[in-house]
Parts: C-alpha cells; sequence; structure tokens
C-alpha cells in the first residue's frame, strides 16, 4: 500500500485552528495521535524525507496523527503577545478537540496517545480531568516526560534555573511572548500564560492547575491512566533525566507502566538525549520496535531495566 499523507485543521476556541498531519499506509490501522513538548512542534516526529516515529508507526500499519498545537507550527494564526491561551487550555481543549476529530474520521474506536516530553504531562493531566477521554484511549507511550524537575547539576542550573526560568521571563516583558524561535531557543514560541504555567509546575510543588485549582495530583491517587511506557534518555541530565521521569510515572497514580531507560549500559545503541530518543537514525532499530509491543498489547515483551 502507498503511504498517503493528509493536511487536516480542527477549529477550537473562537478563531484559532490546530493542525494535524495525517500520515497512513492503512487507511484501516489504528489511530495514534502524537503530540509535541514546549518549545516545539509536531516536526520532531516526522520529517520530509519519510523518516521519524509517524513514519516508522505508519509503515507498521497504524494510522498516524501528528498534531500542532494552539499557535505552534501549522496551527494558526501564530502565537504572538496577543495569545492569551496556556496549558489549561491545551488540556481543557486542544486535545479532547484532536481526539473528537479523529474519531470523526475513525469512529469511536481506541487510540494510542504518544507524546514527547512536557507533551506527556498534558496529555496525563487531560485524561486524569476526563476519565471518559482515558476510557477510549489503549495505551500511552512518552519520550523524555517529567512533570516536576529535582535533579540538581550544572545543566540543571544553566538550562532550567538561568535560562527558563530567569532570562525567559526577561524576553516575555519584552515581547508579551517567548520567542524561543527566533533566538534559536526552541523549534516554536510560547505564550506568557503557557511559560508561566509550565514553569509552576516543574517545581516540586502540587500538580495543581493555576486556572481553576484542578488537583491532578489528588484525582491520580484514585484514577487509573491507560497503560503506559515511560522513556527516558541516559544523556537527558535535565529535560527528563530518569529520576525525574520516574517521579512523573509515580505521582500518576496506579495504572500498568514501564520505565525504559535508553543508553549503552542497558542494551541499547547508544546514551541518547532528549532529542535523539526520537529523531536518531538508529532509534528504528533500537527502541521503536518496543514501542510497536506495547501497542500491541504485548506488555511482558517490554522489560524495565532502569
Amino acid at each position: 500500500m502507498t503511504k498517503q499523507q493528509q493536511d487536516i485543521f480542527v477549529p477550537v476556541g473562537d478563531t484559532e485552528q490546530l493542525y494535524l498531519r495525517r500520515i497512513w499506509r492503512n487507511d484501516q490501522g489504528v489511530p495514534v495521535l502524537l503530540v509535541h513538548g514546549v518549545m516545539g512542534n509536531g516536526r520532531v516526529f516526522y520529517s520530509d524525507k519519510g523518516r521519524g516515529l509517524a513514519h516508522y508507526l505508519a509503515d507498521a500499519g497504524y494510522d498516524v496523527f501528528v498534531a500542532d498545537l494552539r499557535g505552534r507550527g501549522r496551527s494558526t494564526p501564530k502565537i504572538d503577545a496577543r495569545a492569551r491561551h496556556g496549558q489549561t487550555e491545551i488540556i481543557c481543549q486542544d486535545l479532547p478537540a484532536l481526539h473528537a476529530a479523529i474519531c470523526q474520521l475513525k469512529g469511536n474506536v481506541p487510540q494510542h496517545w504518544m507524546a514527547h516530553s512536557w507533551g506527556g504531562v498534558h496529555m496525563s493531566s487531560c485524561l486524569l480531568r476526563y476519565p471518559q477521554l482515558a476510557a477510549q484511549v489503549a495505551s500511552l507511550v512518552y519520550f523524555g516526560s517529567k512533570r516536576s524537575i529535582g535533579v540538581r547539576n550544572l545543566r540543571k542550573w544553566l538550562e532550567v534555573d538561568l535560562i527558563w526560568n530567569i532570562a525567559a521571563r526577561g524576553l516575555i516583558r519584552c515581547y508579551g511572548y517567548l520567542p524561543a524561535q527566533r533566538i534559536g531557543l526552541g523549534a516554536d514560541d510560547e505564550t506568557e500564560k503557557s511559560h508561566r504555567q509550565s514553569k509552576q509546575w516543574a517545581k516540586l510543588q502540587p500538580w495543581v492547575d493555576s486556572d481553576d485549582g484542578f488537583d491532578y495530583g489528588a484525582v491520580a491517587r484514585h484514577g487509573r491512566l491507560p497503560p503506559a511506557l515511560y522513556f527516558a534518555a541516559h544523556n537527558d541530565p535535565c529535560r527528563g533525566h530518569v529520576e525525574d521521569v520516574r517521579r512523573f510515572r509515580d505521582e500518576s497514580g496506579p495504572h500498568l507502566s514501564c520505565l525504559r531507560l535508553l543508553g549503552r549500559a542497558v542494551g541499547h545503541r547508544h546514551d541518547y538525549d532528549h532529542v535523539t530518543l526520537l529523531t536518531h537514525q538508529d532509534a528504528p532499530d533500537d527502541h521503536f520496535p518496543l514501542v510497536l509491543h506495547w501497542l500491541a498489547g504485548e506488555y511482558d515483551k517490554v522489560i524495565e531495566n532502569h
């Protein structure tokens, strides 16, 4: 079957549209939703040359939908000083709208959800807040996803404490938003609200929504997320350190889960970092097959190694 691609725009809010890139060989394939993290967009999952996780899953028979969250990538309008949305809108509006758009195309079949970095926090928050939605998600796969940062090292001080917490706020005061793409800090920009909310959650503090006080941590203790596979990269000192990934897994409540460290010492080809765990040319032969086992419900074939 020939691989096909489609551009889909999903309306949210008053005038905004979310972009979905659909990639598939089998139009009857099980749907998979992929969501990026902060200062990013969906391009972390695919390239124009047919590489990346999205193409890998499509070649394996899945019907893949790669999202650009509000204002990022090809979603419209682009983030500027007038943008007022943040992670609450992603959790409460964007992700449910993306899920509904896929349901409209595919019917009410279970979907698999996957995310890079902070996208996993958005996904778990959405599913904890809307258990009826969680019941329609078959499994989760997260690449370098953590909510809070507890590690202490030079890279954490530089990238998080200095650049993200201090310098970024100064830029936001100047521009009204974080122009991360313009200054080479990330692949895409962030609103003032999304930066402020994610900065708050990255501290070792309760998992509570700053808009309405919704306590995700309390709900997680009594909720039940879908089976979740958590990847952490060995060469990721602060943006997805294995101990911070573990804390995110643990605070997400009782659910079937596996934490997989990607490094040479535990049998993988490379000591991957926060980006190359998705983009490295060897990933399809190294750890992407574990994703297929997880999606197929073959959980015993994915062994926790840390």
